[in-house]
């Protein structure tokens, strides 16, 4: 939690600089982060996918399976990032001028995308190392290392972004310089500490496709969600710029509000839970892995949901930490507050999608996913907003509606429990089962 709260802040110390630059720079690197959740997303997909068999495997002493399936799925993510170094440089500011911003938005965003998508590469590796440590039960190693970049990363967007000290002015390019060297800061100390015996999880030479075929069968669905839920995002900021760049610009900070509140712990509940529940399922105790995945939930019910109560009451207040615009800031705060009343589904659906993912199941929070946002959240906003134009207010409500469905249907996912037989199946197939573990020789550290 204290990792992601960092990382959390980390973003909102970039929009809250960019603030003091115009809306338009809000808009723009609210845009441009539209197309940076695609590495993110293949990022977090293999992090799901390695996080799972990394506690799996920990869970049962199948050590040298674990560490296998760490160093392929980091040699997969550094692989993957190479193409939108390309796409960043060539592309960049085509691509945000493709939502139908204006000129200088366009520009802004063109120049912040190009400069983070560089490090793409590096960010991937970051993500999985991170959850590779993680599964392995080390969750303070990742926290020390990524607060250390979070922290140099906001120091840097201060001084560069406001140009403090001797330091040049540099506005938005500032930002992304400060984001990029966070990237690269954080996958070189990760990996030094997978490579040292700080960490339980270690590096060894590749020899088993059965890990690769389940660490890409765990992996896809996640991915594949997290990017279809990006692709539904661009279609849903054209709508919200169909209203102005006010309102977009006020979506971006309300959101931000909402995920520096509540995010932290959720995300952090996630995490515990993969790590808990994988582990409890590589022990050979289903039964304790679905009394931890529940726990969890509740816990994640009653502390999120208290916060949303306290960002409902104090939308306007929070919002006003980044933008006087008038018209922005009152659509920020109605978005914040739309996003407190969910705030108890949202957590929901998070920890139960975690514990369904450790479970070697991640296409049930891809369906729930996908179509709450396609029909919920995309579908509701165009035709209630658009088309019978109750406007924005319609895209207040769909937000609810949109993690509503998801949560009942994770929700029902996890109690059949299908997941059960399919982790106990994955594991007999990788020798990882307690009593027939085959990998177990720590000597590859």
């Amino acid at each position: 939690m204290v990792e992601q709260f960092l990382r959390t802040l980390m973003r909102t110390t970039d929009i809250a600089v960019t603030g003091l630059f115009s809306p338009a720079a809000v808009a723009a690197v609210g845009l441009a982060d539209l197309y940076a959740r695609l590495p993110l997303r293949i990022g977090l997909g293999l992090g799901s996918g390695v996080i799972a068999l990394s506690s799996q495997d920990t869970g049962s002493g199948a050590t040298a399976n674990r560490d296998e399936a760490i160093t392929q799925a980091l040699v997969l993510g550094a692989v993957a990032g190479v193409p939108f170094v390309f796409f960043g440089f060539l592309l960049g500011e085509w691509a945000i001028a493709l939502l139908g911003a204006e000129s200088e938005v366009a520009r802004q965003g063109g120049i912040y995308l190009a400069i983070i998508f560089a490090t793409t590469p590096a960010r991937h590796v970051a993500l999985v190392a991170a959850r590779s440590i993680q599964g392995a039960g080390d969750t303070r190693t990742p926290m020390y290392i990524n607060g250390v970049s979070n922290a140099l990363n906001i120091v840097g967007t201060l001084t560069l972004g406001l140009g403090l000290g001797m330091a040049p002015e540099l506005n938005i390019i500032g930002v992304g310089i400060a984001t990029a060297f966070g990237n690269v800061f954080s996958a070189l100390a990760l990996l030094a500490a997978i490579a040292s015996p700080w960490t339980p999880a270690g590096f060894i030479r590749p020899r088993q496709w059965t890990v690769t075929k389940q660490l890409l069968t765990i992996s896809a669905p996640r991915i594949v969600e997290g990017l279809g839920s990006t692709v539904i995002a661009f279609p849903f900021n054209a709508i919200l710029l169909l209203f102005g760049t006010e309102v977009n610009a006020a979506y971006q900070i309300g959101q931000r509000v909402y995920q520096q509140i509540t995010a932290p712990l959720s995300r952090g509940y996630r995490t515990g839970t993969s790590i808990i529940v994988g582990q409890t399922l590589g022990e050979g105790d289903p039964a304790g892995a679905r009394y931890n995945g529940w726990a969890a939930a509740l816990l994640g019910l009653v502390t999120v949901g208290s916060l949303g109560v306290v960002l409902f009451i104090g939308a306007e207040w929070f919002v006003g930490f980044f933008t006087d615009d008038p018209e922005t800031r009152f659509y920020a705060a109605n978005f914040a507050a739309a996003y407190a009343l969910a705030a108890p589904l949202t957590v929901l659906y998070t920890v139960l999608a975690g514990a369904l993912t450790s479970g070697s199941d991640t296409k049930t929070p891809f369906i729930a996913r996908i179509t709450g946002m396609l029909f919920g959240m995309l579908g509701i906003s165009y035709v209630f907003g658009v088309v019978l134009e109750f406007g924005v207010p319609a895209i207040y409500a769909s937000i609810i509606i949109y993690y509503l469905w998801a949560t009942i249907y994770v929700a029902v996912g996890f109690y059949r429990g299908a997941w059960v037989d399919r982790t106990q199946a994955m594991m007999d197939e990788r020798g990882s089962t307690p009593g027939e573990a085959s990998g177990t020789d720590d000597s590859a550290k």
